[in-house]
C-alpha cells in the first residue's frame, strides 16, 4: 500500500514539472496510426503521430487534383466558363460519383463542387483531363508540382486515390505531405466555396451532394477539406478550420471508422486552438520619420513591410514585447529600401522575430546650390 502510494506521488511530482509534454500527451489521444496538425499560416507544425510513415490517402489524393486544377484556373490555362467533357475513361470510374456519361458536359463549377462536395471520382478524371489531356499526363503533373513543395514521401499513380488497381499499391504519401498540399490548396480562395458546402446539387437541382466532411456542418470554423476510404487505406481526412484569426489543418490518416477520424481531427483542432495563436509583429508600431540632414526631404518614414504572423503558445502572449531600434537622425542621401533600423519581437528572453526597417522612398543629397538657396531663404525669413 506504502509503495502504491509512494508511486502516485512521484507520477503527480512528474507531471507538475514537465506541464507542457504531460498536457500534450493528456489531451491529445489519437486512435489513428498517423497523424499531424500544422499551422495553416506559417506551415509550423504543432503536433505529429507517425507523420512521415507512407501510407495509401484514398481519395484525400484529390487535394493535389484540386490544387492543379485551382493553380490552371488562375494562370489561364482552362477558364471558369469552361464546359468539361466526360471520356469513356472517366465515365467509367467507380467508387463515389455522380454517374458521368460518356459525352456529357458540366460547367466547371459544377464539377469542381462535385469532387470537393461528394468526392466524385468521375469529375475527378474529367477535371485532370481537361487540365492535361490525359489522366496519366494530369499523373505527371501532380508528382512534379509534390516535388517542388517538398513532399519527399510522396508517389501518386492516378488523379482520384483509387487503389483497386496493382499499381495503386505504389499510390503513397505521409501526413505530413498531405498537409503540406493541404496547406498550399487553402491559399487559393476560391477553393473554399466549394470546400464549405454542405448539401447542394448539380444538373439543374437532379443529382443532390452532400458533403463527406461531416466537420462543415458539426464543427465551428470549418473551412474544409477531403476525407477519403478504401478498405487498405482506412478512413482518412485532411481537416482544416480557422477561429479568431489562426487557421489549422489536421490530417489524420488509417483511422478505424468514419467517426474515429472526425474525433481525431477535432482533437487535434481543439488541442491547436486552445494553445496557440497568431501575433502581429507590428501590432502597435507607428515608427515616427526620422529627420534627415542635408536632404531634398527633411525627414523619412521606416517601413516595415508585409511582416509575417507569428505562431506563438497562448501562454506566452502575455509576455510579448516589441522593440524598435532606429536612428536619432540621418544624413543624406538615402536610398529606397534602405535598411533603417530593426523591430525586434520577444516574449520574454526569447527572440520571436528580428525584422528590418527600411526607407519608404529615396532622399537624394542636397547640391550645393540648393543649400545656399536654402540658407538664403532661412535668412531672408
Amino acid at each position: 500500500m506504502r509503495k502504491t502510494l509512494c508511486l502516485i506521488l512521484a507520477a503527480a511530482l512528474l507531471l507538475c514539472l514537465t506541464p507542457g509534454a504531460a498536457a500534450e500527451t493528456a489531451t491529445v489521444e489519437l486512435r489513428a496510426p498517423s497523424a499531424i496538425l500544422m499551422d495553416a499560416a506559417t506551415g509550423t507544425v504543432l503536433f505529429e503521430k507517425n507523420a512521415d510513415e507512407r501510407r495509401e490517402p484514398a481519395s484525400v489524393t484529390k487535394i493535389m487534383t484540386l490544387l492543379l486544377v485551382m493553380e490552371a484556373l488562375e494562370a489561364g490555362q482552362i477558364g471558369w466558363e469552361d464546359r468539361v467533357t466526360a471520356s469513356a475513361a472517366a465515365a467509367g470510374k467507380g467508387g463515389s460519383q455522380i454517374y458521368l456519361e460518356e459525352g456529357e458536359q458540366l460547367s466547371m463549377d459544377e464539377m469542381l463542387k462535385s469532387v470537393t462536395v461528394s468526392s466524385a471520382n468521375d469529375c475527378a478524371t474529367a477535371l485532370a483531363e481537361h487540365v492535361a489531356g490525359s489522366e496519366a499526363a494530369f499523373v505527371g503533373r501532380m508528382n512534379a508540382r509534390a516535388a517542388e513543395l517538398g513532399m519527399t514521401n510522396t508517389r501518386f499513380v492516378n488523379c482520384t486515390g483509387l487503389d483497386d488497381e496493382p499499381e495503386a499499391r505504389e499510390h503513397l504519401t505521409t501526413a505530413r505531405d498531405v498537409a503540406i498540399m493541404s496547406r498550399e490548396l487553402l491559399k487559393h480562395d476560391a477553393i473554399r466555396r466549394y470546400t464549405t458546402i454542405w448539401t447542394d446539387s448539380v444538373r439543374g437541382g437532379a443529382f443532390g451532394l452532400s458533403n463527406t466532411n461531416k466537420l462543415v456542418r458539426f464543427y465551428q470554423g470549418t473551412t474544409g477539406l477531403k476525407t477519403g476510404y478504401t478498405s487498405r487505406a482506412g478512413h482518412c481526412l485532411s481537416a482544416s478550420a480557422s477561429r479568431d484569426g489562426i487557421e489549422l489543418i489536421a490530417v489524420v490518416l488509417g483511422a478505424d471508422s468514419s467517426s474515429h477520424r472526425f474525433e481525431d481531427a477535432k482533437a487535434l483542432l481543439n488541442w491547436g486552438f486552445a494553445n496557440y495563436t497568431l501575433i502581429r509583429p507590428d501590432d502597435g508600431i507607428q515608427p515616427e520619420p526620422i529627420p534627415v540632414t542635408l536632404g531634398t526631404l527633411e525627414s523619412v518614414t521606416p517601413l516595415l513591410e508585409s511582416p509575417d504572423p507569428i505562431l506563438l503558445e497562448k501562454s506566452k502572449a502575455a509576455a510579448v514585447k516589441r522593440e524598435l531600434e532606429l536612428p536619432e537622425r540621418l544624413e543624406a542621401p538615402v536610398e529606397a529600401g534602405q535598411t533603417l533600423g530593426t523591430l525586434r519581437v520577444k516574449a520574454g528572453d526569447q527572440l520571436l522575430a528580428e525584422l528590418p526597417l527600411t526607407a519608404a522612398e529615396p532622399i537624394p543629397r542636397l547640391r550645393f546650390g540648393q543649400i545656399w538657396l536654402k540658407l538664403l531663404l532661412a535668412l531672408a525669413q
